[in-house]
Order: structure tokens, then sequence, then C-alpha cells
């Protein structure tokens, strides 16, 4: 088969599996709105708010809330309770997930960092699972380390139900968050510089190449000096992505929060991001500084 029926397969398979996923999801009142339910521009360096807009608003994170699990995850490699060449056994729950995947079968061996790419580029929520039951032992014992980690940054107005961001099922809870908070995390994320390497990676193999993987985030290639960081959407959530851009010394992060339509929360994003860049406080160079002085 070539690469071009190749891809028509999976995108055929992927589609079939969000229209399974959402036919057994809750209903959820759809809550984004145009240009968007919440926004936010931070400096990375101080976490000085730029812009915002409704940045307190509730909505759902969707898949922007994975940006969490790869925190969780660095942060432990960091402490060396992880390491990123250890091996992670795909369990049979994990090989059930629906919606965006990687297509995980029982028993599979895959390194973390491996899966991270797969987390953070495909969104794969199969992956999402098996990570969250090698480090937590189960998905709801990873989910109250992630709200444990929500409380202790002071994402107040944020809660997890999931590990993977998807429209909850029967007898769940929707994960619920703000922009605000998306920024709080998202910044925190930036303290481990390791992060942006899965972050800004537009396309990779997976499996030996027989899944390729691209990235949701299209300011990847349209927005000069971005890097990063994750995208989300279901239907009552909308469209939402957490972006973050350097150029020169100067780094900014900006959140949009159910947006209605895909362009429009990517012109806002790229335009909110520019604003940022040019309104964040500059670094004065040592001739400044002397001059100053």
């Amino acid at each position: 088969m070539c690469r071009a029926k190749k891809r028509l397969v999976l995108s055929a398979v992927l589609l079939l599996a969000l229209v399974i996923h959402h036919a057994h999801a809750v209903k959820l009142k759809r809550i984004a709105r145009d240009p968007y339910l919440g926004a936010i521009v931070i400096d990375n360096a101080s976490g000085k708010v730029l812009f915002e807009d409704n940045a307190d608003k509730k909505g759902y994170p969707a898949s922007m809330l994975k940006l969490m699990n790869l925190l969780i995850i660095l942060e432990n490699v960091k402490e060396g309770a992880l390491r990123l060449d250890e091996e992670v056994l795909t369990t049979a729950e994990a090989s059930r997930m629906g919606g965006t995947q990687v297509w995980l079968k029982e028993n599979e061996v895959f390194s973390i960092d491996e899966l991270l790419y797969a987390l953070i580029v495909q969104s794969a929520n199969d992956v999402a699972v098996a990570l969250a039951i090698h480090i937590a032992g189960s998905k709801d014992a990873f989910t109250e380390l992630m709200n444990k980690r929500a409380r202790e940054l002071g994402m107040n107005s944020t809660k997890f139900h999931s590990v993977h961001g998807l429209p909850p099922g029967p007898g769940q809870k929707p994960d619920v968050t703000t922009a605000r908070d998306m920024a709080i995390l998202a910044r925190e994320l930036l303290k481990h510089p390791e992060a942006l390497g899965y972050t800004s990676t537009r396309e990779r193999g997976f499996r030996n190449n027989s899944v390729i993987m691209r990235s949701h985030n299209p300011l990847l290639k349209t927005f000069k000096g971005c890097d990063g960081l994750k995208t989300g959407y279901f239907y009552a959530a909308g469209f939402e992505i957490a972006a973050t851009a350097q150029r020169r010394d100067t780094r900014v992060i900006a959140v949009i929060l159910g947006s209605t339509n895909k362009k429009t929360r990517n012109a806002k994003a790229a335009e909110l991001l520019a604003q940022g860049l040019l309104t964040a406080p500059k670094k004065k160079t040592d001739a400044q500084k002397t001059i100053t002085k």
C-alpha cells in the first residue's frame, strides 16, 4: 500500500474512533465562543500578564491537559524517579483507548521518550493511558497526581478528571480549566528546556515509521519563533491552544480557550504572540545597564 493510501486509511480509522467515542460520551453543552471563550498572554520570564480577556472563564482543556502529563513526567525524570529510556509495557486498557492514538497493542514495549513524542506530537490518548498506568498504577491515581500538581502551582480553577482530555463518558465529569491556569502550567513546563524538544517537533515516525505523527500546532511552521506547545479540541470545548514563541531574549506564552473555529483560534494565537513579543519587558544589555547607572 502506498504512503498516501496508508494516510487515508489511518485518517478513516481515526475518524471512526472519534465518532464511536463521541457517541458514548456525556452530552456537554457547547461553551465555545467566537473568537474565543477566554485568552491570555504572559511574559515567560516574569509571569507578567501582557493581555487578558475573560482569562478566568472556565472551559474544557481537551488535549491541552497533556501538558500536565508531560510536566509530571519530566519532573520525575529530573528527580531520578524515572528515566527517559525506561521501558513501558502497554496494558490492555491502554490498547483499547479511543480517539487520537498510535494504535498501541497489548504487551508492546516503548521507551518513555518515544511515548512522550507520541503524547505531544500525535496527542495520542492510548499513550496517555499507558504512561499514566506505568507511572502511577492506574488512570485515577495519575489524575490525582495531576490535580495535586495543579493545586501546588496555584491553578485554582482547574480540575482534572482524565489523563487524556476526551469528553467524559457515562458517570464521568469533564476536565475544567481557564486560560490563566493553562498559562501557569505552560510557564512551569518551560522551566524544563527539554520539553521544547517534544513540543517543537512537527513530524516524527513511530513504530519503525509505520505511523507518521504530525503536530496539530500549525503555528510551528507559520509563526517565527514558535516552538510549542499544545492544541486541543472536542465539539463542546471548541478549538484551543497553548502556544509559546521566542525572539531574541524574549519569550511569551499565549493561551486561547474555547474558540468555535480553528482558523480563528490560530489567527488569534498568532496575533497575541506577536503583541506579547512587542510589549514584553526587554532585558537590558550590558551596554544599556552601564548607560543607566
